[in-house]
């Protein structure tokens, strides 16, 4: 099936965008949310945001995919699914807050190898700091980051951090797809 943009932005409309008050996970304040986790954690959400991932990432060669854990743990799982259907083969790979506590104490869980190259996914993008965390890691680890791809752009400073960073950054949608416009700065 191919990706179907309009359909993603109907269904984040729908389920994921939320007015009022909140702090997002940057510390920032806004007066809209958008809880990616609703079209994630949904079938047709997710296997949209896989479609959307891989058909925004088809001109790059990469070997792994993964992110921060929560928040990137379900985009994984669809993204090798959908890969997996086009008979592609790609690896997963989670990223943690914190090393885990037993066993191997690693911050990065999967089959990533040294030398993989990696793309970083996020379902919402803000400052870009949990993908920035995540590429760190990975390249630590002696991934190669080739690209952050994030579900939703909100425009707020995300793209210039990727960029100060030295990594290419790509978005399926961005806020002004929802008829609101980025805060300025």
């Amino acid at each position: 099936m191919a990706f179907d943009r309009q359909e993603l932005i109907r269904l984040f409309r729908e389920r994921s965008l939320r007015f009022g008050e909140f702090t997002l996970a940057s510390g920032k304040k806004s007066s809209y949310y958008l809880d990616g986790k609703q079209n994630t954690l949904y079938s047709r959400g997710l296997r949209l945001i896989a479609e959307g991932l891989l058909h925004l990432t088809q001109d790059i060669p990469f070997d792994a995919v993964g992110g921060m854990s929560i928040g990137a743990d379900p985009i994984v799982g669809g993204v090798l699914a959908v890969a997996a259907a086009r008979d592609r083969d790609l690896v997963g790979f989670l990223v943690r807050k914190e090393p885990k506590g037993h066993g191997t104490q690693r911050f990065i869980e999967g089959p990533l190898e040294p030398g993989m190259r990696c793309v970083i996914i996020d379902d919402v993008i803000t400052t870009g700091g949990s993908a920035l965390t995540a590429a760190r890691r990975v390249q630590e680890f002696g991934g190669v980051v080739v690209c952050c791809a994030g579900v939703v752009d909100r425009m707020e400073g995300g793209a210039e951090a990727f960029a100060a960073a030295g990594l290419p950054f790509r978005s399926l949608l961005t806020i002004e797809d929802f008829d609101i416009s980025p805060p300025s700065v």
